[in-house]
C-alpha cells in the first residue's frame, strides 16, 4: 500500500510542478492556489505512506538510502508548506516540486533491503536522521532561493526588466527567505551532529571517527556558522549570501549522496548494518 501512496505522491509533486510553471507563465492567483494545494496533497499520501510503513515494520522508514531519499523528499515538502504559510515566495514552488519530486522517484526506483538490521531501527538513530533531513530541506529552499536572488539581480543589473523580472520577488524578500532558511538550517544542523556523535560513542565507544561524511558535515557546519556570523557581524547580504547558500547545499549533497558510495564510511547502510 505504501508503494501506490508515494506513487500518488509522486504523481502530485509532478503536476504541482507543470501547475506552478503556468502560475510563473500566467501569473494566475488561481493557478498559485492550485499548486499548493496538489503538493499538500502529495505531502498527505507522502505522510500516509511514511506512517503505514511504520506501523508494518515497527521502526521509522529511514534503513536505507531509498528510504533516506524518500524521507528527504517528504521533509523538502514539509518545510515548503510551512515556508510557503509563513514566508511565501510564490514562484518557489517551481524549483521546490520537482525537486521533491526527483528525491521521491530515486527513492521509488532504488532497490530497498529485504530487512533492516536492528541498528538501524534505534529511535536516536532516527531522531539524527531525522533532524539532518530537515536541516538539509531548509538549506535546500535557501538554495533555491539562492538560485533565484542570482537571477533577479541579473535582470536587474542588465536593466532587462521583461519575463523574469516581473515574476520574482524582490531581492530584499530572497534575501529574507535566505537568511530564515539558513538560520533554521543551522540549529537542525547542529542538532544533528551532537545526536550522531552522542549515538556514535554509545555504538563506536567514540564520540568522532573523522569519517567521510562527518568531515564533509563539518566542513557544511563551518560554512554555514561561518556565513551567520558575516550576516550578523558584518553585515553580509545579496549576492554574496546567495552564492555561499548555493555553495554550502553543494557540499551537504556530496555528503548525502556520497555517504553511501563513500568505501570507508561506516555511514553507509550496509556498513551500518554490520556495527555492533
Amino acid at each position: 500500500m505504501d508503494v501506490w501512496l508515494l506513487s500518488l505522491a509522486l504523481a502530485s509533486y509532478g503536476v504541482a510542478t507543470f501547475i506552478w510553471l503556468g502560475y510563473v507563465w500566467f501569473q494566475k492567483e488561481t493557478l498559485y492556489l492550485a499548486g499548493g494545494w496538489t503538493i499538500a496533497l502529495g505531502w498527505l499520501g507522502h505522510t500516509l505512506a511514511l506512517l503505514v510503513e511504520t506501523v508494518a515494520t515497527g521502526f521509522f522508514p529511514v534503513g536505507s538510502f531509498s528510504a533516506a531519499c524518500s524521507l528527504f523528499s517528504w521533509t523538502l515538502t514539509t518545510a515548503f508548506l510551512i515556508l510557503n504559510w509563513r514566508y511565501p515566495v510564490k514562484v518557489l514552488g517551481v524549483l521546490a516540486a520537482p525537486m521533491a519530486a526527483l528525491l521521491l522517484s530515486g527513492s521509488l526506483l532504488l532497490p530497498r533491503p529485504p530487512e533492516i538490521a536492528p541498528i538501524l531501527q534505534s529511535f536516536w538513530l532516527t531522531f539524527h536522521i531525522a533532524a539532518a533531513l530537515l536541516g538539509n530541506a531548509t538549506f535546500a529552499l535557501a538554495f533555491l532561493g539562492g538560485i533565484l536572488y542570482l537571477v533577479q539581480e541579473r535582470q536587474l543589473k542588465a536593466k532587462k526588466f521583461g519575463f523574469f523580472y516581473r515574476r520574482l520577488p524582490s531581492l530584499e524578500t530572497l534575501d529574507a527567505l535566505n537568511y530564515y532558511c539558513i538560520n533554521i538550517g543551522f540549529i537542525l544542523l547542529t542538532i544533528a551532529i551532537i545526536s550522531g556523535s552522542l549515538y556514535a560513542q554509545y555504538v563506536l565507544g567514540s564520540f568522532w571517527q573523522w569519517d567521510p561524511k562527518e568531515t564533509m558535515t563539518l566542513i557544511a557546519w563551518l560554512f554555514y556558522a561561518g556565513l551567520l556570523h558575516e550576516r550578523l557581524v558584518k553585515g553580509w547580504r545579496g549576492r554574496r549570501a546567495a552564492l555561499m547558500a548555493i555553495t554550502g547545499f553543494l557540499v551537504l549533497m556530496v555528503t548525502f549522496v556520497g555517504a553511501d558510495f563513500w568505501q570507508r564510511s561506516y555511514h553507509r547502510f550496509d556498513t551500518l548494518g554490520r556495527l555492533p
